[in-house]
């Protein structure tokens, strides 16, 4: 079986006597997005300062690579990248002074770097363009060059997409996929804005008051989660009973939504349907990312 890159064990964290972080475990596998998600005020952010080594855990232990955040945190942040909402740039300066003075600080060899990232990233023509000037999504996208510049093993990313319209939370998100496909960078990223994540990540681990209840891919958490599944068909059918094959179903307009045992029912349903009506769309409606994260919070809260 493969090793976890990062390895959290019991992990707890107070502050001022007020437990933050109780008793979290947690693991993610080399070159995985991993969304880590949960309402604000659950933790996530100093989960994530605790990993790159900026505070210390009251108890636990913690591999990120075989390194200890206490012991090895320099090492930790050599090989990390870090984008959050302050970003940390510098505004006076063009996009491409930042990149080369960032570049330096962290002792990048490439000469050609800050271009392949302004290219990456579509700000290539904003090179000279002083970063106060900029929109939020190109500052977002140059944040997210910065944390990059050395060719981080992992990236840690708080609420990346905040501020942004829905334009530039699409593209943020599509260049991280990019990268992490072509670079095998292992990515954490942090956020309350569920459906954002569900193309990107693939797992996702869920956090509320202070701990991790529940992690594992979405194909996974719904088989353990959803019980019944709700499957909306738009259709000319037009049953005369409360129930069709057996399976009980409402009615809004000419679309049917069934409550269904299983994923493979909805085949023979549809072929049952097709023989004598038209069928125009299939929908499944509780086995998204923010539905199962519900269930997820319901259980473990006693709901």
């Amino acid at each position: 079986m493969e090793a976890n890159f990062i390895h959290v064990n019991n992990l707890y964290k107070s502050f001022d006597q007020q437990a933050v972080l109780q008793n979290v475990n947690f693991h993610v596998k080399k070159g995985e997005i991993i969304g880590l998600i949960g309402p604000n005020g659950a933790g996530k952010t100093t989960f994530i300062r605790i990993l790159n080594g900026v505070i210390k855990s009251d108890k636990g232990t913690i591999q990120i690579n075989g390194l200890d955040p206490l012991k090895d945190g320099d090492d930790i942040r050599k090989m990390s990248g870090i984008v959050t909402e302050s970003a940390g740039l510098y505004h006076q300066m063009s996009g491409e002074e930042n990149l080369h003075f960032f570049s330096e600080l962290y002792g990048v060899k490439n000469k050609n770097r800050v271009i392949e990232l302004l290219l990456l990233f579509d700000l290539i023509d904003h090179k000279d363009k002083k970063v106060g000037k900029y929109s939020t999504g190109m500052k977002k996208r140059l944040a997210l060059a910065k944390a990059l510049l050395h060719k981080p093993e992992i990236l840690f990313l708080d609420e990346p997409t905040n501020g942004l319209d829905p334009d530039g939370i699409k593209l943020v998100l599509s260049y991280l996929k990019k990268y992490n496909e072509e670079t095998g960078t292992t990515m954490i990223i942090c956020s309350h804005v569920l459906h954002q994540l569900e193309n990107v990540c693939q797992s996702f681990a869920f956090i509320d008051h202070g701990t991790i209840v529940e992690q594992g891919a979405l194909a996974s958490l719904e088989e353990k989660y959803i019980d019944v599944l709700k499957v909306e068909i738009e259709t000319t059918l037009k049953p005369s009973t409360p129930e069709y094959l057996g399976y009980k179903y409402s009615s809004v307009g000419n679309k049917l939504i069934f409550d269904l045992p299983s994923k493979q029912v909805i085949s023979i349903l549809l072929n049952e349907i097709l023989k004598t009506n038209e069928v125009f769309s299939v929908t499944t409606l509780n086995t998204d990312l923010e539905s199962i994260y519900f269930k997820v919070r319901g259980a473990h809260n006693g709901k």
